[in-house]
């Protein structure tokens, strides 16, 4: 098992990438800064702030972290454009794009953009900041690349004195969910990333905006899209569930989203082409629980026809988000800061996708098992080793490959377990 686990090689790959970054500070002191940053995010904290980072790195004070969240001079935007590219390069080309926003709990009115909204991490109106997220997703790996913070227009946008106290760039415009999602996806587009399919939820499947931005780039989508929408179907215009409701037993076919923890992610699928008088190749790909008889819908294009199983397989990827939000928030301290304003947040995620990106790239550089007794190393797993070899040096290395080698092996026994009884009739 231990075969897999190279520290020395991780040390490498971990500095190039902060090599990688090194320009865009121009002086040492917030290079060195940003450095320890990403190294306490790495690291075994419990809360990865400011305060808790110093701590941890033995400076006398938290101040040196706040003043590169808060003061210091360099560009999150520019540091962005590297792990985009860094992501792209290493989980290679032909990737999916996929957008979704994700909730940060947070108590008071200071914060910018924060208000009680709806935040989908908690399934409820909360008290909170929502941010707009773009990830890259291929067959190697997946992670974060883009991120913009939404700004609510009247609470927020409509009170300039509000947006100066937690430095809101003047001047910023009130711009939706889908509005920011598609500001993200052109910017990757124009920033040469070569990709043929885009996917989200139903608040980017709903907007026309995006999907007509798309579609002049020639891109495909496959965004989720409300029951009660409406499409053309032989030139009649019907909601998305009276489609589904014609839908004959014959039309239906079983296929797996993707694997899961559990094993293979199966549904039943149809679809249809819908809106035929328009340019281009549109569907409405219907997913049916195979267990609940529940509907999901699926908005389709691409400017080229495509089998099924193609959309299926987008429909299905658009989960790689929520894991690398979940991995994003449990192994790098994404919603750990304790920052106010619009600067020091687009800092502190920047650096927190930073440390994402290298742990999906150290993930997918991982040699293919044929050890049926291990799972293959996950996020997870190479940020507990990482620590533990090299950020801490709290244990022996036999030790420490021993726990992981038994983690991994009971992950393993688990997940044939679960693939066992999906397997049954």
């Amino acid at each position: 098992m231990g075969d897999s686990v190279d520290p020395d090689r991780w040390t490498v790959t971990l500095n190039d990438l902060l090599a990688r970054i090194a320009a865009r500070f121009g002086r040492i002191e917030p290079r060195r800064t940003a450095a320890a940053y990403v190294h306490g995010l790495l690291d075994d904290i419990d809360r990865k702030n400011c305060w808790n980072l110093a701590e941890h790195t033995g400076a006398t004070g938290p101040q040196g972290m706040q003043r590169l969240l808060r003061q210091a001079r360099w560009d999150a935007d520019e540091v962005r454009d590297d792990v985009r590219s860094y992501v792209v390069e290493h989980l290679g080309p032909g990737g999916v794009l996929i957008v979704d926003e994700t909730g940060f709990e947070k108590k008071g009115t200071g914060s910018a953009g924060v208000q009680r909204q709806y935040s989908g991490t908690t399934g409820r109106i909360e008290n909170c900041q929502i941010g707009v997220f773009l990830a890259y997703a291929t067959g190697a790996g997946r992670a974060l690349i883009d991120r913009r913070l939404y700004l609510p227009e009247h609470s927020w946008l409509a009170d300039p004195e509000r947006c100066g106290r937690a430095g809101v760039p003047d001047p910023t415009t009130f711009a939706t969910k889908p509005a920011l999602a598609t500001a993200m996806i052109t910017a990757a587009l124009d920033a040469g990333i070569a990709t043929s399919w885009v996917s989200g939820d139903e608040v980017y499947g709903q907007d026309p905006r995006l999907r007509a931005a798309l579609e002049d780039r020639r891109v495909g989508y496959v965004l989720a899209f409300a029951a009660n929408r409406r499409a053309s179907l032989d030139g009649a215009e019907m909601t998305v569930a009276q489609i589904a409701a014609m839908a004959a037993d014959r039309h239906w076919h079983r296929y797996s989203a993707g694997a899961g923890a559990k094993g293979h992610r199966l549904y039943a699928w149809a679809w249809t082409r819908i809106d035929e008088h328009r340019p281009g190749w549109r569907w409405l790909l219907i997913r049916r629980n195979l267990t609940t008889g529940e509907l999901a819908f699926y908005r389709c294009y691409a400017p080229t026809p495509k089998p099924l199983m193609t959309l299926v397989r987008i429909a299905g990827i658009r989960w790689a988000i929520e894991e690398s939000f979940q991995a994003a928030k449990g192994q790098v301290g994404l919603d750990h800061y304790q920052v106010r304003g619009w600067t020091p947040w687009h800092r502190h995620i920047t650096l927190a996708m930073l440390a994402l990106a290298f742990l999906a790239v150290v993930a997918a550089q991982q040699p293919r098992t044929t050890d049926n007794q291990h799972i293959a190393l996950t996020v997870p797993e190479i940020r507990r080793l990482l620590a533990a070899l090299l950020l801490t040096h709290t244990r022996s290395i036999e030790q420490v490959l021993r726990w992981s080698s038994w983690r991994r092996r009971h992950q393993a026994i688990a997940r044939r377990c679960h693939y066992q009884r999906r397997s049954r009739p």
